[in-house]
């Protein structure tokens, strides 16, 4: 009887485990992207840019799509430079069946300096597609963040 139990509550734990999902990939990716917004936050250009894979495409607020890897390393390398401090955290995490694709949602906080030298302090939030590399490592293919501040108004055109 003692066997019997024991049989039964292996194959409901391993049921249990099998529907819940293996939380393992997910946990790889939050711990990558929290790696990567520490090497963000430390100032480091090219362990920051080492997180996106070679076919990356970064969506920025009010600009162009950026597509290849010196785009992404310049636009980084400008950031880098104007910013005081960054920070993201993830509040979602979720990985296909698959287990080769993931995504992750979350919230920034940045100080930088804007183009006259204001520091502003800004809080957003961020999307970022994630694929599993060959060698088992995760970078990160598609990247999009926006502010929560309001979006300044242009600067008005002299009329002549």
């Amino acid at each position: 009887m003692k066997t019997h139990a024991s049989i039964v509550l292996f194959l409901f734990s391993f049921a249990a485990s099998t529907l819940a999902g293996d939380p393992k990939p997910e946990q790889a990716l939050r711990d990558a992207d929290d790696q990567w917004s520490k090497a963000a936050g430390a100032h480091d250009l090219e362990k920051t840019v080492s997180f996106y894979s070679s076919d990356a495409i970064v969506l920025p607020p009010n600009g162009a799509a950026i597509t290849t890897k010196d785009g992404i390393h310049d636009m980084w390398k400008q950031i880098i430079r104007d910013m005081q401090s960054m920070s993201w955290k993830a509040t979602r995490v979720e990985v296909a069946k698959s287990g080769d694709l993931g995504y992750i949602t979350g919230a920034y906080e940045m100080s930088i300096k804007d183009e006259t030298g204001k520091l502003i302090n800004d809080k957003g939030k961020y999307l970022e597609v994630w694929k599993k590399q060959s060698d088992g490592s995760w970078k990160c293919s598609a990247d999009m963040f926006s502010s929560d501040l309001p979006a300044t108004p242009a600067a008005p055109t002299e009329k002549k």
